[in-house]
């Protein structure tokens, strides 16, 4: 299916540098999802993550007819959103608007230094009774995941948001596969750490993050 959909992708692509630009109307419908959901949690604000995808297809537009292929289309439009939100992120903590701790400074460790072991993130249930929990576990996902490093959050967001597979992550953040599961592992443990602490009874459970629909639905604004 990747493939039907990046062959699709190219044929718009070769078509716009053909002269046919409204063929990029059909690549923004194609990601403006995705990206949303990426740049929503790297920055946790909906207006901040909109004002970045929408700059981002304006870069995209522009810089379109020299795009050369050497990576995917997903790879190219994901590190230019990736970049803008870097700056927005940064940009708001210099103006005191965002959060200025790390988990990691917390924790005491380097994000870089892991063995590689796999954590699993909490799970929710979906018991009526228990949805007050359920919001108040998914805010608190979304402001560990705010906590987090730079680097983490961002292979935390690809992996358990926009579900991409290690492959491709790699290529995103322009790194080795190894790398990248050091990276979600360390994420996971340091998130997990942060959920415990905040002494919810569902942070004892644990299924990977990706199984939680309603925090993807809070991610695309639902």
């Amino acid at each position: 299916m990747e493939k039907v959909e990046e062959q699709y992708e190219n044929q718009l692509i070769r078509e716009f540098k053909e002269g046919k630009v409204e063929r990029f109307d059909e690549l923004v419908r194609m990601y403006t999802p995705v990206l949303y959901r990426f740049a929503c949690g790297l920055l946790e604000n909906r207006d901040d993550a909109e004002e970045v995808v929408q700059d981002a297809f304006v870069r995209a537009y522009k810089a379109l007819p020299l795009f050369r292929g050497d990576s995917s289309f997903s790879t190219w439009i994901h590190r230019i959103t990736m970049n803008l939100a870097r700056n927005k992120f940064h940009y708001n903590r210099c103006r005191g608007q965002g959060l200025n701790v790390s988990l990691a400074d917390l924790n005491g460790k380097d994000p870089e230094e892991e063995d590689g072991r796999e954590y699993e993130l909490p799970d929710i249930s979906s018991a009526p009774d228990r949805l007050l929990e359920k919001a108040e576990f998914e805010q608190n996902v979304l402001e560990g995941l705010q906590l987090l490093p730079e680097n983490l959050r961002e292979a935390m967001i690809l992996r358990h948001v926009d579900n991409m597979p290690y492959e491709k992550i790699a290529s995103v953040l322009d790194c080795k596969i190894g790398t990248v599961k050091s990276r979600l592992a360390r994420g996971r443990e340091l998130l997990r750490d942060y959920l415990l602490r905040t002494d919810l009874p569902v942070a004892e459970s644990g299924i990977p993050l990706e199984k939680s629909p309603h925090l993807v639905n809070r991610m695309n604004g639902v």
